[in-house]
């Protein structure tokens, strides 16, 4: 018997970016929940570059705020730097991107994870999972102790078998000099789950005073008052930029001369690295044609002097980072306070995993996080949210929460891993969601709000929020779409100064609003608003109108997904039964064990020829039923 307070609904092993996601997901929507983690002051560790958002992973964010989650508070608690990227592109792909201060995010979640109701702290090493009959019961610990659970979330980053690499010289450790996990993979196995073998990697911090930014292009944050989270407070930053230098001949010299002490090329390192972002030593010698590669030199903290090296990853030997380092314009003197490297650690092949986050194999284990095999703070914060959420209903005994491919980053990210698995960090690409611009980072709140609202993560003062900016967002689409503009001097004179044609006839407001060279603000002059409206307000209902008809063409697309997922393939299906399936679709589908047609068709190896015959099979299925229900 274990002591009734080591008994709780939910564990979360590992407090990093999924883990304390999850963690306050299953406390606020009302369980008991334990988090456990290595050592507390490095929750929510930024062990890579201190910084959150760009292009998908920022969607990842406002998806995870809108759900009622802790990441976009955190990033605005800790913001140094922000900009706005691909403002030339579509507003598909445009997103915010923000610099932080690492102690200072970390403290943010530290601070929120401590004052949460239901949710305990905990400083152990998890070293087995307790499981009988195919049932999660709980943990044990380096300490000797035993929790009891209902659920356990498996979080643990890149702690999991963590092994650090710096030229030849490797030793067990987590990231940034942390202690690893040692023991749970053996426990993994144990339990039947299959583990693989991932690598990551990191740049050398340099100290500030030794660069000479003098001759480096400067990057300021931009002068609009800007956050990430749905309700957070504006704000422009000033003091802290971030610069642009560039690698040369010299330093490619150095890395080629440099690659018989290289772990990656020497066959050290076992595992895979990520594809989306490669090392420097990588770049150089898989595109021996480019003479230079752009190098962000990074703030990492209001209180440290240390600079982040963004896109000069490598784990050469030291001496050879120095040199390296040395050989980049304004980098002549600098002092490295601590090197780059490459971590290898372990994971959990994501497909052994159902769309809600929970393993096929252990009822009431999930995984989040890099354990599933992504990269990133935001990929690991949005799965951690959800798999917080399905373990806390799990034990509520409610219907799992499943994001679909129309409805979110999240739901995209989740079904690739699990229907199609990954072998490499998977990271998180605008291309990789074919309803982009559904998907934008402005709407995220009207996507997923209501969701987080219905689960208690939303409160009643957030909400009013929401609803106010909505309130905003309808009435001013309507008043567009409800006024005539109507020719005169004046009108045509502002049309003019716009670069736009003038007007013979009456035109809608809405519709005047759809030329590409008419903005908002153009608009305003010649029919003012009754109020003064956010900024934000305007931009989504300038979006809103000037995109309706490439929305509705993805609204149609969305309805044939929506057609394919609703038939839903019966569990006790046996593949090996159908005939006319290839023998590789039957090995893959019996894997996988996809819900429905749709999941079905996205995996790997599975054709078209296959989903047509089981499709054929199911309806096959369901008549036969009928006709015996009706007899």
């Amino acid at each position: 018997m274990i002591p009734e307070e080591n008994r709780y609904d939910v564990i979360v092993v590992g407090a990093g970016h999924a883990g304390c996601e999850a963690a306050l997901a299953s406390a606020r929507i009302g369980v008991r929940t334990l988090l456990l983690n290595l050592y507390l002051d490095n929750m929510a560790l930024m062990a890579c570059n201190p910084s959150i958002g760009g292009p998908a992973k920022g969607h990842l964010t406002r998806e995870i705020d809108a759900l009622g989650g802790e990441q976009g508070k955190a990033t605005d608690a800790s913001t140094l730097h922000i900009r706005w990227l691909n403002t030339s592109k579509g507003p598909a792909v445009r997103a915010l991107r923000a610099q932080c201060d690492l102690y200072d995010y970390h403290r943010h979640y530290k601070r929120t994870c401590e004052k949460i109701p239901l949710l305990d702290l905990r400083q152990e090493e998890v070293t087995d999972l307790w499981v009988e009959e195919g049932v999660i019961k709980g943990v044990k610990t380096n300490l000797g102790n035993v929790y009891g659970a209902k659920a356990v979330i498996l979080t643990t980053g890149t702690y999991l078998g963590g092994k650090v690499h710096i030229g030849l010289t490797n030793f067990a450790s987590g990231p940034l000099g942390q202690i690893p996990a040692t023991k749970l993979t053996n426990s993994l196995r144990q339990a039947g789950l299959e583990v693989g073998r991932l690598k990551t990697g990191t740049t050398p911090r340099i100290h500030r005073d030794t660069v000479d930014f003098s001759g480096l292009m400067r990057q300021d944050s931009d002068r609009e008052p800007l956050c990430f989270s749905y309700w957070g407070e504006k704000k422009v930053y000033e003091g802290y930029a971030c610069y642009l230098t560039r690698s040369n001949e010299k330093t490619h010299e150095i890395i080629r001369k440099n690659l018989d002490r290289s772990p990656l090329f020497t066959g050290v390192i076992e595992g895979v690295g990520p594809r989306y972002c490669p090392s420097i030593e990588d770049r150089v010698v898989k595109f021996p044609d480019k003479d230079s590669h752009m190098v962000f030199l990074e703030p990492v903290s209001h209180s440290s002097v240390e600079i982040y090296m963004q896109n000069f990853t490598t784990s050469l030997p030291f001496d050879a980072q120095v040199e390296m380092v040395r050989s980049l314009p304004g980098c002549e003197k600098a002092w490295i306070m601590r090197p780059g490297y490459a971590i290898e650690y372990d994971y959990v092949p994501p497909t052994q995993l159902y769309p809600w986050l929970e393993t096929k194999k252990i009822k009431g284990l999930f995984c989040a996080g890099q354990i599933n095999g992504t990269s990133g703070y935001e990929e690991a914060g949005a799965q951690g949210i959800i798999a917080g959420i399905n373990a806390a209903l799990l034990v509520k005994g409610e219907d799992m929460i499943v994001l679909d491919r129309s409805q979110a980053y999240i739901g995209v990210l989740i079904d690739d891993l699990v229907t199609k698995g990954t072998n490499e960090p998977y990271r998180m690409l605008t291309s990789r969601c074919e309803f982009r611009l559904l998907l934008r980072h402005d709407n995220a709140d009207k996507r997923l709000s209501h969701i987080g609202r219905k689960l208690g993560l939303i409160d009643d003062e957030r909400w009013n929020v929401l609803k106010k900016r909505w309130k905003a967002i309808e009435e001013e689409r309507k008043r567009l779409e409800g006024t005539r503009v109507y020719p005169s001097d004046s009108v045509n004179e502002i049309l003019k100064e716009a670069g736009s044609s003038t007007l013979d006839e009456p035109i809608l407001a809405s519709e005047l609003l759809k030329r590409p060279e008419i903005t908002w603000e153009t608009i305003g002059k010649i029919i003012p608003p009754h109020e003064v409206l956010e900024k934000e307000v305007i931009d989504r209902v300038t979006l809103e109108i000037k995109y309706d008809g490439y929305v509705k063409r993805q609204l149609k697309q969305v309805e044939r997904m929506k057609n394919m997922e609703k038939v839903r393939i019966p569990e006790d299906i046996d593949y090996d039964e159908i005939p006319g399936l290839l023998n590789e679709s039957k090995q893959k589908l019996k894997k996988i064990k996809p819900q429905n047609l749709a999941q079905a068709g996205r995996v790997s190896g599975v054709t078209p020829a296959d989903i047509q015959i089981l499709w054929i099979e199911i309806e096959k299925r369901r008549r036969q039923r009928k006709e015996k229900d009706g007899a």
